[in-house]
């Protein structure tokens, strides 16, 4: 049963080997350094269940909340990655057989449903959400399948470079909110896309945080990308982006 496997962590990846190992203890640098987070706030987190159904899978999704989380403990980014989870539904994408991370996971939703329509998937964020994103995935990916779910430690700008280049997708969703931590991120998605990857990014577009510049005047910068779906009523844009070595 998934209740019976132990967690995979990995941390590096070589030629499609994986180096397991527990996360590493959270640094005060890099993105740790600018993501709010009070640990002695509160001492518990307290759970909360929710089920989304797509692509003909039903997920059942894990959320914590707690101060020790911080911004990666609830779905307060649901909406922006179930519109991604949406939107691969309705473009039917075909991520079988296909190298896959994702960025920022938060609850792993995204790159769970990923998982489950085929994809060999990264799943990475800080060290500190890498509990949460595990017990969603025993939750949700088949133990015959679990090889493919993959939980990552990544600190963005820091040891991107550990990870594999040119992978087929990159998923992010809402993951562009920090004016601080924008550098940080275009670095980590330069290694990781390569001249055949494309990257899909589901962002509210928040004009207290600059998010429009990062798709207008920074990313541009190394990639070529457009609005592929945008939601009027919720301010979500979703944009495929890809090397402009493509171009």
């Amino acid at each position: 049963m998934a209740a019976s496997r132990q967690p995979l962590f990995c941390h590096v990846e070589f030629g499609g080997a994986v180096a397991a190992r527990e996360p590493p203890e959270a640094a005060p640098e890099g993105l740790e350094a600018v993501f709010p987070r009070e640990v002695g706030l509160f001492a518990d987190a307290f759970p909360e269940e929710t089920r989304y159904g797509f692509c003909g899978h039903v997920l059942t999704i894990a959320q914590h909340h707690g101060a020790r989380l911080g911004v990666a403990a609830p779905v307060w980014e649901a909406v922006r990655a179930l519109t991604l989870c949406k939107y691969f539904e309705k473009q039917k994408l075909n991520f079988w057989g296909k190298k896959v991370i994702e960025l920022g996971a938060g609850t792993g939703i995204v790159g769970i449903l990923a998982t489950l329509l085929g994809g060999d998937v990264t799943i990475t964020d800080l060290p500190l959400a890498l509990e949460q994103i595990q017990e969603n995935v025993h939750r949700n990916v088949p133990a015959a399948h679990s090889a493919r779910a993959r939980v990552c430690a990544l600190s963005w700008g820091l040891d991107h470079e550990e990870f594999l280049r040119d992978y087929d997708f990159i998923l992010g969703a809402d993951i562009v909110y920090l004016k601080d931590t924008y550098p940080l991120l275009i670095r980590t998605l330069r290694h990781l896309c390569g001249p055949h990857s494309t990257i899909y990014l589901s962002s509210k577009m928040r004009q207290e945080h600059s998010t429009a510049m990062f798709y207008e005047a920074l990313l541009p910068l190394h990639f070529t990308s457009e609005l592929a779906y945008r939601d009027e009523n919720e301010n979500i844009n979703i944009y495929r982006v890809t090397s402009k070595q493509n171009s």
